[in-house]
């Protein structure tokens, strides 16, 4: 079975060197460790406030957390040495084959017996809520016949602000909750609405877990200006969305968000 023995030397390094560091430093506040699995795969599908997400989601996970990354932090040695050396796996963000080789990825990383680590918003949160999550992790997981770990980072958006380079100190609270046991939709993989169920339910959990105002809009949409929250009520919600558009995009996140 894969174990912290077969991750990258520099992620065994940063696993011994970071926690006593990190967790002082952040008040780190750990909770529900118990639900992630000591030996068997899962995904750990997390909200994305900062940066330092991707460090503090797996700090205290006795196991190596992979991420799926962009590839082009592989075309400078400056990023290349970093993130391959973290555990990081390439993918290249488009549409079309480049997607699918992206899901394909993240199938390969399960079947090996790891722990994958996914942001479903696909990036960071503009301005702290939590965003319409991508299908992409729930196809991977119905893909692999694993379940889903809805997970919770809060106060990382004081930690390290979008923007800003330093961390300071701030108190950080990680939540792991109780697994999604999607085994119902195993054999409806492929259906785009039963995709779109299962990924609500995974935002449901992390947007309880996370406490935060959730907006049925996707963060790169509002990001970019195509989508304007004006209009959609004190919530942000727009109920007919799901209904309308079972988007299969690959929400697969992104290490440095």
């Amino acid at each position: 079975m894969p174990g912290m023995q077969d991750a990258p030397r520099l992620y065994r390094t940063l696993k011994r060197a970071l926690p006593p560091l990190a967790n002082p430093y952040f008040h780190v506040d750990a909770q529900g460790l118990e639900h992630v699995p000591e030996t068997q795969p899962a995904i750990l599908a997390c909200n994305h406030l900062s940066f330092i997400d991707s460090i503090l989601l797996p700090l205290n996970v006795p196991r190596p957390v992979y991420f799926l990354g962009k590839a082009d932090y592989w075309d400078s040695w400056r990023t290349r040495w970093f993130f391959q050396g973290t555990g990081v796996v390439p993918i290249h963000r488009g549409g079309g084959a480049q997607s699918e080789n992206s899901l394909k990825t993240g199938v390969d990383i399960l079947r090996s017996g790891e722990l994958l680590g996914i942001y479903p918003e696909g990036t960071r949160s503009p301005d702290g809520r939590l965003y319409r999550g991508k299908t992409g992790p729930a196809r991977i997981a119905l893909e692999a016949e694993v379940p889903i770990i809805p997970c919770a980072v809060i106060g990382t958006n004081e930690a390290m602000p979008t923007g800003t380079y330093r961390p300071r100190r701030a108190s950080v609270t990680v939540r792991y909750g109780e697994p999604l046991d999607l085994s119902r939709y195993w054999e409806e993989r492929d259906d785009p609405f039963v995709l779109r169920s299962a990924t609500d339910e995974l935002m449901y959990e992390i947007m309880m877990l996370s406490g935060q105002e959730y907006v049925d809009e996707y963060a790169s949409k509002v990001k970019s200006g195509d989508v304007s929250l004006e209009g959609l009520g004190e919530t942000g919600s727009d109920q007919g969305q799901a209904e309308r558009d079972p988007d299969a995009g690959d929400g697969t996140g992104r290490r440095a968000g």
